[in-house]
């Protein structure tokens, strides 16, 4: 029978961190392969992997290749996976499957923070978690990502839920599941392309020391499960609410009438905003993640200090 370790492939980047105990930054790969365009997709990760240099840590882009957990990509693999057609889309159900069958895989929030915890990657960093969908009362759709937050010790630094999902009953699911929801310089859950919203949020840290030293104790208290902190778009690049707000509720209209469902519904919806925004919600999405990188980046480091 095969080791964990058996399955992991790192690059020299990422194992001579492991190896000299630097901080490290998961990223994930389906927002190169489903969520933006070619060649948006390959320079956003290349940007977002220098901004985590840039910020004192080392950037590890995980995806499914080749039979393994490839953690740390070259060049030459952000292409295939911004290019190549047909990649899988791959969640914690899909993962033993798609490994088994060597076929080209990217990560989702909850893959990619399965894949960290692997390799012993504490942080990770990532534009939206998923949540609970609209509709959930008839469909019980509930994204794999606050499952995996309950249950897998990675800390998630993202710019708080898509704004496609039921935002308080995703906040809700978080309580339930007793994950640390964090607002980074904010009181109230960011929206993804805003930077507020009306739902308050348990707790607001202003320093990356505090959320640092938050996650340190969370160990040493042996509580299991992620933490999420949520860092808001900055102003300059968010979207105004009631406008981006009517856009969203008309995709989701449209997915209903096509009857797209389960892991096909957020891709569809991201398209269709960006179509309809004329690309300022792909603007808008590529900057959060920057923003994300650049706070995922000062809080490992700010752990790795202690």
């Amino acid at each position: 029978m095969k080791t964990i370790k058996e399955f992991l492939v790192y690059s020299k980047e990422v194992q001579h961190a492991l190896d000299n105990n630097l901080p490290i930054v998961a990223l994930e790969s389906t927002i190169i392969s489903h969520g933006m365009p070619y060649p948006q997709n390959v320079d956003m990760a290349s940007t977002c992997e220098r901004i985590i240099r840039n910020h004192g840590a080392v950037p590890a882009t995980i995806a499914i290749m080749d039979g393994k957990i490839k953690i740390g990509l070259e060049p030459e693999d952000l292409e295939i996976l911004a290019k190549t057609p047909g990649v899988a889309k791959v969640s914690r159900r899909d993962l033993a499957a798609i490994i088994a069958s060597k076929k080209l895989g990217a990560t989702t929030v909850a893959t990619t923070m399965i894949c960290a915890e692997l390799g012993g990657i504490k942080f990770f960093v990532t534009g939206g978690i998923g949540g609970v969908h609209r509709g959930y009362e008839q469909t019980m759709d509930v994204s794999a990502d606050l499952e995996e937050l309950g249950q897998t010790n990675v800390t998630v630094i993202c710019a708080g839920a898509k704004s496609i999902l039921d935002l308080p009953r995703t906040l809700e699911y978080l309580e339930t599941k007793g994950v640390p929801v964090i607002g980074y310089k904010t009181s109230v859950l960011p929206a993804f392309f805003t930077s507020t919203s009306e739902y308050n949020l348990p707790l607001r840290m202003d320093d990356v020391n505090d959320i640092a030293a938050t996650i340190k104790t969370k160990e040493e208290l042996q509580l299991k499960g992620g933490v999420l902190v949520t860092n808001p778009i900055p102003a300059e690049h968010e979207l105004d609410k009631s406008y981006i707000d009517s856009i969203i509720e008309d995709a989701v209209v449209a997915a209903e009438e096509n009857n797209i469902h389960g892991k096909d519904i957020t891709p569809f919806l991201l398209a269709s905003i960006v179509e309809n925004t004329e690309g300022k919600s792909l603007v808008a999405n590529i900057e959060l993640v920057y923003n994300n990188a650049k706070v995922g980046a000062q809080i490992a480091v700010a752990y790795q200090n202690l």
